[in-house]
């Protein structure tokens, strides 16, 4: 059955790269709803904007929706993470500026509200994308691809030149939880060049090394270290599940993405549902329901903060 918050979580903190200071709140809604922004700093025209696939603009760095009207939302990703990881599948998320706070860098803190407030089931079955063919897409030596698969899957490589980070894989069922226990704390991560670079366009404004972890050749830049030796890998794989999660209902396949990004996913959700033949909206009944992330989820699931 499809599931939403039983009460409102309300979180505050900095966007990543606008830094400016957001409050955002994720309320319940009804069965079939979706998820949903609403821009509450703005009172002029439609400021409510779809969380989908369709829905997502340009954006090499993070995940931006944005309604016809222009209003956008960025940064999205890792609280649809959490959201995905929870079970969540309607709710209404209002937020005061243009980007989803960072917090920590990682999904965990929104996971952490949204299991403190706990979820309720709805009277509506669950409604699942089940891809039934390959669907692959390429930019360079980057690749994400689709395949048909009973649950949702994801197998993910990186290869940096940085010595910290270098060659990483893993594999991960994200059945039953495994989302939250094994992905949900891992932060997002740069190369000190890049926030170099970023900065001097305008950009990671929010950036602390309390958000990110920093690399800098064979150096860890943030102090404390890593919470896992391939975090970067994981939080490749909490960035794919939550732009995944864009296909407006889960995922029932395996997602297999090298060198992969916020675009490409979004690219191979654009091919995916342009071709009728490679995917089926199907419900899910209780045995098909088991396998879904979230289910069974509870707060001791989170790892303790590092």
């Amino acid at each position: 059955m499809q599931s939403t918050l039983k009460s409102a979580v309300t979180f505050s903190g900095k966007g990543l790269h606008s830094g400016q200071h957001v409050r955002m709140t994720i309320r319940p809604a009804s069965a079939d709803y979706g998820i949903w922004f609403v821009r509450k700093d703005l009172s002029d025209g439609d400021v409510m904007v779809a969380a989908m696939w369709d829905r997502v603009t340009p954006s090499r760095l993070c995940t931006v929706i944005e309604n016809d009207a222009g209003v956008s939302v960025s940064t999205i990703e890792h609280v649809m993470a959490a959201l995905a990881g929870c079970g969540v599948h309607n709710a209404l998320i209002e937020i005061d500026g243009p980007e989803v706070p960072i917090l920590d860098g990682s999904s965990a803190p929104f996971v952490q509200g949204i299991l403190a407030r706990g979820l309720i089931a709805q009277s509506a079955p669950v409604r699942a994308v089940r891809v039934l063919k390959a669907v692959e897409v390429r930019d360079g030596d980057a690749v994400a691809r689709l395949d048909p698969a009973e649950m949702l899957e994801i197998d993910f490589h990186i290869d940096f030149a940085d010595a910290a980070i270098g060659k990483q894989t893993k594999q991960l069922s994200l059945a039953n939880g495994a989302f939250v226990r094994e992905l949900c704390d891992s932060r997002t991560f740069c190369r000190q060049s890049d926030v170099d670079a970023m900065r001097a366009r305008g950009l990671a404004l929010g950036g602390t090394l309390d958000n990110a972890v920093v690399f800098d050749g064979d150096q860890i830049v943030s102090p404390g270290g890593l919470r896992y030796d391939d975090e970067p890998v994981r939080h490749k794989m909490l960035d794919a599940l939550g732009d995944l999660a864009l296909a407006g209902g889960p995922l029932l396949g395996r997602y297999t993405g090298h060198r992969a990004g916020h675009a490409l996913t979004n690219k191979l959700l654009r091919a995916l549902f342009a071709d009728p033949d490679a995917y089926r909206v199907v419900d899910c009944g209780p045995t098909m329901g088991t396998k879904l992330p979230g289910v069974g989820v509870i707060r001791s699931d989170i790892p303790n903060m590092h």
